[in-house]
């Protein structure tokens, strides 16, 4: 502003010294002096046409710079929107797992309590068993004085073999359950933890890019202002179409559970099978588990959506390493999204936030296998069917999920 006032009081005292000049009488004596005056007026004119010409180039100089300047706030205004809908979002998904994680410690507590009132009551039952005397159920049979009482004492056997049977049965039981929630409890907090740390990172590039429209816009507050609204808007967008993308996906989701529940029956009836094949003949061999750094994977290929996706899954169960890039000995996020694409001999951004703007973007409808899915913080790759691979936790590490487990923000396509 002040240069602009700068250059406008030099076109005001430019023109108002024409004016003067205008103005004053000539009161000549002769053509000499009539001459000199001419010359004198001409000599000003000229000083006065060489400053106009000055502020108006500077006047151009000035509107091609806050052109420039209004290019870099818009820019500055989109990262402002993208960035709090993406930590808005995430502050809900860690809503949401905090919940869960409420709900899932609930049915742990329960089920330990139960596996705790079990254990008191058979130790109880054991207890009165051995002060009576009745240690075993043989006993109780061989001290019968008659067969009436035989026939009485073996009635009563087998009501204390169904009620142990039945008490050890339930004590099995939950202490099942109360081992499948507390790995579930587990898998849920390494999920907080990881979405945290997302958020930490959004929150730390908010600040970055805060402080740079402080330097480009003098109505910082205002401008805020417009953008929380604008983030809002789109964070309302996001869920209306999420909801959408999840009503069609729901038919999908739930076949695929079918076809997981039966795959893990399948699983288990094998695990089964071969403990008892290998009971059976007693060998006692290792295990012939490796190491990640033994396994051999397959190279990339060409470059087509389907062997990128297949090359991805190559390092499901592969650790998470926050910051990481190594498909092997761990990698974050954007981290395996990048160097799977890098063996492909494909540049794509390192972090979440600008694979949200790159490539090519594309429905989620029209989704197909290599395509990027991004979410608030955090990114995937796309295999199809509502299926995705993507370095989810530390607790995790490399695994698969579903696409829609949590808000998508674009799907992006580079190849």
């Amino acid at each position: 502003m002040t240069r602009i006032k700068r250059i406008f009081s030099v076109l005001i005292i430019a023109l108002l010294t024409t004016i003067q000049l205008v103005a004053v009488p000539v009161c000549a004596t002769t053509s000499s002096d009539l001459k000199k005056q001419k010359e004198e007026l001409e000599n000003k004119k000229s000083e006065t046409q060489d400053a106009y010409d000055s502020a108006t180039d500077a006047a151009q100089e000035i509107a091609a710079e806050q052109s420039e300047l209004g290019e870099q706030i818009d820019v500055a205004n989109d990262q402002l929107v993208g960035l709090l809908a993406d930590i808005s979002l995430i502050e809900d998904e860690i809503e949401t797992k905090e919940g869960e994680i409420e709900t899932t410690q609930a049915a742990y507590d329960e089920a330990k309590a139960q596996e705790e009132q079990l254990y008191t009551e058979m130790c109880a039952r054991i207890k009165y068993m051995y002060e009576k005397g009745e240690t075993t159920y043989v006993e109780i049979l061989m001290n019968a004085t008659s067969f009436s009482d035989f026939t009485t004492k073996a009635e009563y056997v087998k009501q204390l073999y169904d009620y142990d049977r039945q008490q050890l049965e339930a004590y099995v039981q939950v202490q099942q359950e109360k081992a499948i929630y507390k790995v579930q409890l587990e898998e849920e907090k390494a999920e907080l933890e990881t979405t945290k740390e997302e958020l930490a990172e959004e929150q730390a590039l908010l600040q970055e890019t805060l402080e740079e429209y402080k330097t480009l816009y003098a109505d910082y507050e205002t401008q805020l202002a417009n953008a929380q609204a604008q983030a809002a808007a789109y964070k309302e967008q996001l869920k209306n179409q999420t909801q959408q993308i999840a009503s069609l996906d729901s038919e999908i989701k739930a076949k695929e559970a079918e076809e997981e529940a039966a795959r893990k029956a399948a699983e288990e009836a094998a695990k089964k099978a071969a403990q008892e094949a290998s009971n059976s003949s007693g060998s006692g061999s290792g295990s012939s588990s490796s190491s990640n750094s033994n396994k051999t994977y397959a190279p990339a290929g060409e470059a087509t959506g389907d062997n990128i996706a297949a090359y991805a899954c190559q390092f499901v169960g592969n650790p998470y390493v926050f910051g990481g890039t190594s498909l092997t000995d761990g990698c974050d996020c954007s981290g395996f999204v990048y160097s799977v694409y890098k063996a492909f001999g494909i540049t794509v951004p390192r972090t979440s936030y600008a694979l949200n703007s790159a490539g090519t973007g594309v429905s989620y409808e029209e989704a197909r296998p290599g395509d990027v899915i991004v979410y608030a913080g955090h990114c995937a790759i796309y295999l199809g069917n509502g299926r995705i691979v993507h370095a989810s936790s530390a607790k995790t590490g490399i695994k698969y999920g579903y696409a829609t487990y949590r808000t998508i923000t674009s799907v992006r396509r580079f190849v």
